[in-house]
């Protein structure tokens, strides 16, 4: 290392994150020896039974740390900037902060913002880029740091790095995979981008696919679609909101959290020919079979209402499934 390298000032670091995504990043730039100057994380919000108010996860590690915490409603607000311009940022480094940065915020750091994106941009730029990787089917995804730019995800990409999605890929993996991939990835390209020497690629818009928001009711299963579709939707909504259907009275709701597809050799049974979409065909140590709209998927673990996730082994042995459909009025 150079000696000048040595004698400049550290960087100063206001980091913006709030979920479990942001924690292995805050405690990695917290490890490397550059502990923000100040972290900043959504208000606390109501949980549990008591709907008491509860610290976020990067606010629980930045408190731990002695890190002072900001907790603006939002940046909008010229107060709120005038707050942060308080602090004298070189660099904002960002991790599902959940909060808007208008313009006027990204202009305070003379280095501007670095976002921590889970996905391969330009594709899924938005709110759920791994859930929509795995519904649709990518055989792989991502994490990239990008130089964060007005627009949704359209800034210039600093680096990447790969996550092969294998075939029994859930959310809930790639996500801890990837918060431990972008942590790794912004330790190692830090020095070059604070000494202005990292020059991030512009993003190909004509490539840009959009990852929405998640709605509740996306984790519905409709059994008449084929196989391989529900079952990227079982491991896309795991572990939340969790694939569900409507039990055989209409009414009731089973939350499925791992299922697989079911291959005609692998079949416990023989399917019946006129079984309707939806219709349990067999029932046992295996798991639960459910008829499809191209094939059968296997039902591993479940939870029925007002109880906690069992196999579906355990469900099996209730009663007698076969026959019975699932999904009410789909």
């Amino acid at each position: 290392m150079a000696a000048a390298d040595r004698d400049a000032p550290a960087p100063r670091i206001v980091y913006a994150g709030t979920p479990d995504f942001a924690v292995p990043a805050l405690e990695a730039l917290i490890a490397a020896g550059h502990p923000p100057v100040a972290v900043y994380t959504q208000p606390d919000r109501p949980a549990g039974r008591g709907r008491k108010l509860r610290p976020g996860p990067v606010k629980q590690v930045a408190t731990a740390a002695g890190i002072p915490v900001e907790q603006p409603e939002s940046l909008r607000d010229p107060q709120a900037r005038a707050r942060l311009a308080e602090w004298q940022p070189d660099l904002l480094v960002v991790a599902a902060y959940g909060l808007i940065l208008p313009r006027a915020v990204l202009e305070i750091p003379p280095l501007g913002g670095v976002n921590i994106h889970a996905s391969l941009l330009p594709r899924w730029r938005g709110a759920a880029p791994i859930h929509r990787a795995i519904l649709a089917g990518d055989d792989e995804t991502g994490v990239c740091l990008m130089q964060m730019a007005p627009g949704l995800d359209t800034g210039p990409v600093h680096a990447c790095r790969r996550l092969p999605l294998g075939p029994r890929a859930t959310t809930g993996e790639v996500h801890d995979a990837l918060a431990r991939m972008g942590a790794e990835l912004l330790v190692e390209r830090l020095p070059a981008i604070t000494r202005g020497e990292s020059v991030p690629e512009p993003q190909d818009d004509a490539r840009a696919t959009y990852a929405a928001k998640l709605e509740k009711d996306e984790a519905r299963l409709d059994w008449a679609q084929p196989t391989r579709e529900l079952d990227r939707r079982v491991r896309a909504f795991d572990p939340w909101p969790v694939a569900w259907t409507r039990l055989p009275d209409g009414e009731a709701v089973l939350r499925i959290h791992a299922a697989r597809p079911v291959e005609a050799e692998q079949a416990t049974t023989v399917t019946p020919a006129d079984a309707a979409p939806g219709t349990i065909v067999a029932a046992g140590g295996e798991g639960v079979d459910v008829m499809t709209g191209d094939g059968l998927l296997r039902l591993e673990r479940v939870q029925l209402p007002g109880r906690r996730p069992v196999s579906a082994a355990d469900w099996a042995n209730t009663g007698d499934l076969t026959g019975q459909r699932l999904g009410g009025d789909t």
